[in-house]
């Protein structure tokens, strides 16, 4: 009896009738697809178009390429937001891209300022006169982990207001960064989440 059952099943689904069936299927989930990759490429479009008007960052520094920073942790730069706003990505100038890298502090270099190494995405030079805040947080952009784990460094770009998430591989390396930082005179804070 069951042996019966299962020979009808299978000769259900083989049958050339049903081929067209599933072809009709694999269609309909293809587009699908198509149309939510395309809504996300405009979305994206369209939230550079809109912050046109963010200037692209410096570059690094020659001089500072092989100079030795005061402090230095590798991790993962999780990307750039709007101030005060951790779901807002700055999208323009590749700053919203999640990407592993390595940040070093160079503050008794002729140009100070925090350089941050990017892979896959331009490099990135925040002046010492742009940084405003540094502080820990459980994180930003969908990227979310335990209390005090990420660095969200709060920096000008012309005139916008922007932080930039950063999470350490390894705990010591971000605590000698955030002293390293405080050291300088930026405004630190540990212990606050952004959750």
């Amino acid at each position: 009896m069951n042996g019966t059952l299962i020979t009808g099943i299978a000769e259900a689904t083989t049958r050339p009738d049903m081929t067209g069936t599933y072809l009709n299927y694999l269609w309909i989930s293809l587009a699908v697809v198509v149309v939510f990759c395309a809504l996300i490429w405009l979305g994206w479009r369209n939230r550079k178009r809109r912050q046109q008007q963010i200037p692209a960052p410096a570059e690094i520094p020659a001089a500072l390429l092989e100079a030795e920073p005061e402090a230095a942790a590798e991790g993962m730069i999780i990307g750039t937001v709007k101030a005060g706003d951790y779901l807002d990505r700055v999208a323009v100038h590749q700053l919203g891209l999640r990407t592993h890298g390595r940040i070093e502090l160079h503050a008794e270099a002729t140009t100070p300022g925090m350089a941050i190494f990017r892979a896959g995405a331009g490099n990135v030079f925040i002046p010492a006169a742009d940084l405003t805040t540094a502080r820990t947080g459980s994180g930003m952009v969908g990227k979310f982990v335990e209390r005090d784990g990420v660095i969200l460094l709060g920096w000008t770009l012309g005139e916008t207001a922007v932080e930039t998430g950063f999470r350490p591989r390894r705990a010591e390396e971000g605590r000698a960064l955030l002293q390293a930082l405080q050291a300088t005179g930026i405004s630190t804070v540990e212990g606050e989440t952004t959750a």
